[in-house]
């Protein structure tokens, strides 16, 4: 079945006519019915369709299939085959997708994701590095014992179980510079309310990070009164907190820390300010009425490790060539 829409991608279109391997999935099947009722549904012969979309309002529909997938492995010299591994196959595909990527991995803890289907090979472990935007290079993810992080200064965080799907985290704070706001910031107060548990997932699809509108409002503020720039709007009406790029290409922004229980998260200025557009960058989270995200502009340059049968994430800030 042909794309009926889908962002610019540079890579081949998949083409399930041309693999003896593709396999559609059935309606009435397990794999299906785990999707849920609001993210499946059956189309004339049967077959499974999904509909999924993420909290940056990007989206993908599809039919859910079988493949063979195939990996390169870190060990040997000699490939990993998976065979009838359940994936979605998207046919109408929109929102903030870079051009350069032609999937999603599912990386989630639901009964479809990749890690859920291999995880008696892999252990339940898994980490990624994420390249900053400017380089060429490909990101990298790794599956199994050799995913596990034990560099030096490697900070953990607990992981909270509060879903089947999503990795939840605790967020304390964001510092910027020397000003530190809490997760339950509220301006000109000196309260200081507990602060639940699980707060905030982590997301390696979500691109934009979601932070509460109070904390992110206090975060905004904070900053605007340490940067010293000429601020400009967004053209494209998605950010609130935009400057002119000085004519060296160099944007000074303060240093921000984002404090969960147990990891001290560093984020460079690749994470926290983008050029949109030319000349032009942005602040890069935004606020959110309803769920918390650490989405993946922020988790650039970090070899990140998720250990779910210990139940921790791991952060390590790393030169992106380190990370291979």
């Amino acid at each position: 079945m042909p794309c009926t829409q889908r962002y610019k991608q540079n890579a081949p279109l998949f083409d399930p006519a041309k693999t003896t391997t593709y396999r559609s999935v059935s309606c009435t099947s397990q794999k299906c019915q785990s999707l849920g009722a609001k993210s499946s549904s059956c189309d004339k012969s049967n077959g499974c369709l999904y509909q999924v979309s993420y909290g940056d309002s990007s989206y993908s529909n599809g039919d859910l299939a079988m493949e063979t997938f195939t990996f390169d492995s870190s060990t040997s010299k000699k490939s990993v085959v998976f065979p009838k591994v359940v994936f979605g196959c998207g046919h109408n595909n929109d929102g903030t997708f870079n051009e350069m990527g032609s999937l999603i991995v599912g990386l989630g803890g639901g009964a479809v994701s990749i890690v859920r289907q291999l995880e008696t090979t892999i252990g339940e472990k898994f980490s990624y590095c994420l390249t900053t935007l400017d380089l060429e290079s490909s990101s990298k993810i790794r599956f199994g014992p050799n995913a596990i992080v034990r560099r030096p200064n490697v900070s953990s965080t607990p992981l909270v179980q509060k879903s089947d799907t999503f990795y939840y985290l605790t967020l304390e704070g964001v510092s910027v510079g020397n000003e530190a706001l809490a997760y339950n910031y509220i301006p000109n107060s000196n309260s200081k309310a507990s602060i639940e548990e699980g707060n905030i997932i982590i997301d390696s699809e979500t691109t934009l990070t979601f932070l509460p509108s109070s904390l992110y409002e206090g975060l905004e503020s904070t900053l605007e009164k340490s940067i010293s720039g000429n601020r400009v709007l967004d053209s494209q009406g998605l950010f609130e907190l935009c400057y002119e790029l000085p004519s060296n290409g160099e944007f000074n922004a303060p240093l921000i820390i984002v404090y969960f229980i147990g990891a001290d998260v560093e984020l460079t200025k690749e994470n926290t300010f983008i050029e949109v557009e030319k000349e032009v960058v942005d602040f890069l989270p935004t606020d959110s009425q309803d769920l918390a995200i650490f989405g993946n502009l922020h988790q650039m340059n970090f070899l990140i490790g998720c250990d779910l049968e210990n139940q921790k994430v791991d952060f390590l800030l790393t030169d992106y060539s380190k990370s291979k």
